[in-house]
């Protein structure tokens, strides 16, 4: 697939020809749902993830990110699924699926994001409907739900 000069593709394993800059993941439930961040201001249902910050490892990174966007913790077993190349940085954003472990009392005073727990299909169709002609998080969904299924994490 390909948006302009940046590209995302499947992956196994994570790239090691660039440097890695970004990380995102669309935890899984118990049950089988996934939980994305809603982003208030930008009024978008988005993976849950950022930059990785200075010496952060990616671990730190997306557990960072999933306390600072949902106030949840994370299953350490990451499976990376997909990742995006940003030719303009010359680095990549890796996707990956895990399973949520538990969501802890949270404000989200300081963070502009919330979340929205669905199937993959409901994901889609919010997504559709709120970002007319952006394709990009569908098609990151399409390959993740491939990869949770191949896991035989959905139920």
């Amino acid at each position: 697939m390909k948006w302009g000069t940046d590209y995302v593709k499947y992956i196994i394993d994570l790239p090691e020809d660039k440097r890695i800059a970004g990380v995102h993941c669309i935890p899984i439930t118990e049950n089988g749902t996934i939980v994305m961040a809603w982003d208030k201001e930008e009024k978008l249902l988005t993976t849950i993830g950022g930059r990785i910050e200075e010496n952060e490892s990616i671990d730190e990174a997306l557990e960072r990110e999933a306390m600072e966007e949902v106030g949840m913790i994370l299953n350490s077993k990451r499976i990376p699924f997909a990742s995006w190349y940003w030719q303009a940085s010359d680095t990549y954003t890796v996707w990956f699926l895990v399973k949520a472990v538990k969501f802890l009392p949270y404000t989200f005073d300081f963070e502009k994001s919330g979340y929205v727990i669905s199937n993959f299909e409901t994901a889609k169709q919010i997504i559709s409907k709120v970002e007319l002609g952006n394709e990009s998080r569908i098609q990151i969904l399409d390959i993740a739900k491939e990869r949770a299924i191949e896991l035989d994490w959905l139920r």
